[in-house]
């Protein structure tokens, strides 16, 4: 029983923090999906429904520690530059803004996203 109401509390959560962000072509969401064993990141433009960049720690060899984020972090933020994004709106995901995620964030911060 207590699973089952952690999982609709987080899909709660996700709903709400959903139906206030929205991406654009000129301003995509980045959102982030964490689990025990990877890191995966988007960015999507929500008006054409499409990811225009994605990364996971799988794909970067990377561990889904603080470290791994970081290196998350900074790979998303040159593809997006490759992309010719600069500006986004972080989607953390109905995850708590600590940790793995801030370390992601801080670092694409780093690397010269704005958001």
């Amino acid at each position: 029983m207590k699973t089952s109401l952690r999982s609709y509390n987080r899909q709660a959560r996700k709903r709400r923090i959903r139906a206030t962000i929205s991406g654009t072509a000129d301003r995509p969401r980045m959102t982030v999906h964490r689990s025990l064993m990877q890191i995966t990141v988007q960015l999507i433009d929500d008006v054409a429904g499409k990811t225009l960049v994605a990364a996971t720690t799988k794909e970067l060899k990377a561990k889904s520690n603080i470290e791994g984020a970081t290196k998350l972090g900074e790979a998303v933020a040159k593809k997006a530059k490759d992309a010719k994004i600069t500006t986004i709106v972080f989607d953390r995901n109905a995850y708590k803004y600590h940790g793995r995620i801030k370390a992601l964030a801080d670092a694409a911060r780093e690397a010269g996203l704005k958001f």
